[in-house]
């Protein structure tokens, strides 16, 4: 019977490297209207929540509820998100299937 061997030794945790690199924020634009700023950002926040729903196995927006979406967004680390963002989230849901 053949047996494999390991030619390599495994690396510790300590000296692997990492699997991504994290983006580097640049700064915004200046000179847009602040209704520019508070869209983008509403957008912004409303993709990483839709993310972390399809992540977590919510693939319909009729499951993503408010509250549903407000635990996600505690889970996550963000502020908890208004009806309007919800709306966008459901939206991102239903239109990236």
């Amino acid at each position: 019977m053949a047996v494999a061997t390991l030619t390599t030794k495994p690396q510790h945790k300590s000296q692997q490297k990492p699997q991504y690199k994290p983006l580097t924020k640049k700064p915004l634009p200046a000179g847009q209207p602040r209704e520019w700023y508070v869209s983008h950002n509403r957008r912004l926040k409303a993709m990483r929540l839709a993310i972390a729903l399809l992540d977590s196995g919510i693939y319909h927006p009729a499951t993503a509820d408010n509250r549903r979406i407000s635990a996600t967004a505690e889970r996550i680390g963000v502020h908890p998100p208004s009806d309007t963002t919800c709306r966008m989230v459901r939206a991102l849901i239903r239109y990236g299937r």
